[in-house]
């Protein structure tokens, strides 16, 4: 098998450009390599004969930009004309949609080949991706353990490295949770910078698309092509594009961050605060002024999530009624049978379970008692974020509470998946932009993830401070990518 996949989208560019390389050779890699992982379950569709005629015909083209010809993987709630599209949910197992979703038209416009369909959770509800209908994936560090959520499939991929660039989607920390699971870049960026037109909704309010790398460049490169106002969605943003690099290997002296107290709390494994400690120690090495404080309402915000995104779900999800589309009970009574025996038989049981509370949430007077209350709450939460933004260039803290763990760990608690996210959603609920960098390993041998916070449209400063953080600690060749950790 060829290695070409190992090396950077920058050498990857030379080498096409000179052709010294084809896409259809990256492409060939690819399927390679994903047939080398097949066991990890990172796929629910592949497409490699369309992959392949793409490639070909890129052949005889310029290449025109950094991302020409280069492959890249689209979790399964993303559309996909003409290409099944699941949200690894038997309701939509035989779906093929007739349209792409937006992020989708910019990639193709940029010449970059779709390899296939990666696993989730089921409409991306769970934090392990163990409720997709098509099992879990697996994680590259350890194949007993889950690879996180709901975009673990994307995750799982990219750390193999079986592809240079994933798309996920972010609810409440389904990019970047997954992303420090598996050791990976993955940016969640400020609501509204990329189009939701083609994501398949779960809550409408908090959900982003954003990229998934290897390291940092190269995520930066990737939103700069997925940015950009889109009359189909009337929440993208206006503002202009920009490129996301620029600020890469600037100077990183004079920055203020804040460590909220409650982001290095008892709620987080000893060994992944000494992890963050330690890199918080660079950077007051590289006079940057570190502060810990206290930020009102970030222990209310797994409970405004659940409350709002159950409620937007259970609004959401009422499309999938076996009559236009997807799974549909057969030879039924009435038309009550009819919905009900198709959400009974395509739905999986968390799904149906956020649906039932959602729809009591937002039912009658609930809909005052709890959800409008849960929004009056969050605006204070963004207001409380946004005040610390005032003084601070970043939040910083760590990704996640824990490691990975074990897929064979028990999912009757339904509070489980959502604390395991509990650092990750107040980013949501303020729609400010995330991005996980890995900062190093756990004593066995686990991925541990940076997470750091900035204020809206700030992704590019984000980016420099990532990036530094990465060359210092060394990571983008130490941690991340190629076959060594299988």
């Amino acid at each position: 098998m060829s290695r070409y996949l190992e090396k950077s989208v920058v050498e990857l560019h030379e080498l096409l450009k000179k052709k010294e390389i084809t896409p259809k050779m990256l492409v060939e890699e690819c399927f390679e390599r994903i047939e080398q992982h097949k066991d990890y379950n990172a796929y629910i569709t592949l497409d490699k004969e369309r992959a392949l005629k793409e490639a070909e015909s890129l052949e005889n083209m310029a290449v025109d930009n950094i991302l020409f010809g280069l492959p890249i993987a689209v979790k399964d709630n993303i559309i996909t004309k003409d290409l099944r599209t699941t949200c690894a949910s038997h309701i939509l197992d035989n779906f093929i949609p007739i349209y792409d979703a937006t992020v989708v038209e910019k990639i193709k416009a940029h010449h970059m080949i779709i390899i296939g369909k990666t696993n989730m959770d089921e409409f991306a509800m769970g934090s392990s991706s163990r409720t997709s209908f098509f099992g879990p994936p697996r994680n590259p560090w350890n194949k007993e353990k889950i690879s996180g959520g709901s975009s673990g499939g994307s995750a799982t991929t990219i750390s193999l490295g079986d592809v240079p660039f994933a798309l996920g989607s972010d609810t409440g920390g389904s990019i970047r949770q997954p992303a420090s699971y598996c050791g990976i870049v993955g940016m969640k960026p400020t609501y509204g910078r990329i189009s939701r037109y083609g994501l398949v909704a779960f809550a409408s309010s908090l959900d982003q698309i954003g990229p998934m790398t290897k390291n940092v460049y190269e995520n930066a490169l990737l939103l700069n092509a997925l940015i950009g106002r889109d009359e189909k969605d009337l929440t993208s943003s206006y503002k202009e594009k920009e490129d996301f690099t620029r600020l890469i290997g600037q100077s990183v002296e004079g920055m203020k961050i804040a460590i909220p107290n409650y982001f290095m709390s008892d709620i987080v494994d000893g060994e992944i605060k000494e992890k963050i400690m330690d890199t918080i120690a660079l950077l007051k090495k590289k006079n940057i002024m570190v502060d810990f404080l206290d930020i009102a309402y970030l222990e209310n915000a797994v409970t405004l999530y659940q409350i709002i995104a159950m409620g937007e779900a259970s609004s959401n999800l009422a499309r999938f009624d076996g009559i236009r589309y997807g799974h549909a009970k057969e030879n039924p009574k009435d038309i009550d049978d009819l919905y009900y025996g198709t959400r009974e038989e395509g739905f999986g049981e968390e799904v149906k379970r956020r649906i039932m509370i959602g729809s009591y949430l937002l039912s009658g007077e609930n809909a005052k008692e709890y959800y409008n209350k849960a929004l009056s709450i969050r605006d204070d939460m963004r207001k409380a974020l946004l005040d610390v933004f005032e003084k601070y260039d970043f939040i910083l803290g760590p990704t996640t509470t824990t490691t990975a763990y074990d897929l064979k760990d028990s999912m009757d608690d339904p509070s489980k998946s959502f604390l395991d996210d509990v650092l990750v959603i107040p980013v949501n609920m303020a729609g400010l932009p995330g991005l996980n960098i890995p900062v190093g390993l756990s004593c066995n041998d686990m991925p541990i993830g940076l997470h750091i916070i900035g204020k809206p449209f700030d992704e590019a400063k984000m980016y420099q401070l990532a990036a530094f953080i990465e060359k210092e600690l060394n990571l983008d060749k130490n941690l991340v990518g190629g076959d060594y950790h299988d």
